[in-house]
């Protein structure tokens, strides 16, 4: 599982480094996995091994949200190497509508020489000046933002970026795939599109009606576009606080052969009867070493999914 794909060196505050790695690093990845005897395969072809007990081991490589250097960035690594690659989109990113309100955060944090702000009740007042404070600064606002309503989150985030002069629908604009973008991709013999909700909302934390609609909306919104209906999704954050056994039954029930989560773990045969409550492994932009990628890939960091895998999706 990966988000973005960046050349450009990070600055001293980075604090979404996490979702990022560069070229090289991809490019490496994709030699280190093909050294190590897999297959790269598409989601289909994943699906079909898992139903028919192939004997070769493989690996499929995902990309979250819907930035424009899958496209640009990314998509060239995967020519190079003739790999195949999804990108699971959010429609509110071509849309235009969504807010990649963790980005806008770490924006105003950059701009502000000091915060002032309320979170759940509580006045908070920082300085953020240093790289060191403006980490403390996204640390500190982060989770809290993260445990709120979806949209007292994101009205947060307006009356933050409103104060230090930040334009959250611009941050979507210079970020986002364009639909232009999303066909260009869908048209690619080595890309598949899947659909990652509208507005990447916690699905857990909404309502279930408003998390089918988030589901459903997503997939015709990319249908609409591309001429092809998404047969694979992702949840969006995907951690047990906000997808669960809900949301893996709403998939499907709206159709969808593959979901996605981000609970860690390698996927097994006996996935197969869990199709919409898959595991992945995140390539961190924290820890670009190659080394990893041969612990990650021996699933020895994920013990319990290892050997129960079913418990990763209770």
């Amino acid at each position: 599982m990966l988000h973005r794909v960046r050349a450009a060196p990070l600055p001293d505050f980075a604090p979404n480094r996490i979702l990022e790695i560069t070229p090289d690093m991809l490019d490496r990845v994709l030699h280190r996995v093909r050294d190590l005897d897999y297959d790269i395969v598409t989601l289909d072809e994943a699906m079909h091994r898992l139903r028919h007990g192939a004997k070769r081991r493989f690996a499929v490589f995902t990309f979250d949200d819907g930035y424009k250097d899958n496209l640009t960035e990314a998509l060239p690594v995967f020519e190079k190497h003739g790999a195949p690659m999804t990108v699971y989109v959010s429609a509110g990113m071509p849309d235009g509508t969504m807010e990649i309100w963790w980005v806008a955060l770490e924006e105003i944090i950059r701009k502000a020489d000091h915060l002032e702000t309320e979170l759940g009740g509580r006045n908070i007042s920082m300085p953020a000046k240093t790289a060191r404070q403006m980490e403390l600064a996204f640390a500190r606002l982060y989770w809290p933002l993260r445990a709120m309503d979806e949209d007292a989150l994101r009205a947060a985030i307006r009356q933050l970026a409103a104060q230090h002069g930040i334009s959250v629908p611009k941050i979507t604009e210079e970020s986002a795939l364009s639909w232009e973008d999303v066909k260009t991709l869908h048209a690619h013999p080595l890309v598949t599109i899947g659909s990652h909700t509208v507005d990447h909302f916690a699905l857990c934390k909404v309502s279930e009606e408003r998390a089918r609609m988030e589901m459903k909306r997503g997939a015709e919104a990319i249908a609409s576009h591309t001429g092809e209906m998404p047969r694979h999704f992702a949840y969006p954050f995907g951690d047990a606080s906000s997808a669960g056994e809900r949301e893996f039954r709403l998939a499907r029930e709206l159709g969808f052969e593959t979901a996605t989560t981000t609970r860690k773990g390698l996927i097994f045969e006996q996935h197969q009867d869990q199709m919409t409550a898959l595991p992945r492994i995140s390539l961190n932009g924290d820890y670009q070493d190659i080394r990893l990628v041969d612990v990650l890939m021996s699933g020895v960091p994920f013990p319990f999914a290892r050997l129960f895998p079913s418990l990763g999706v209770a």
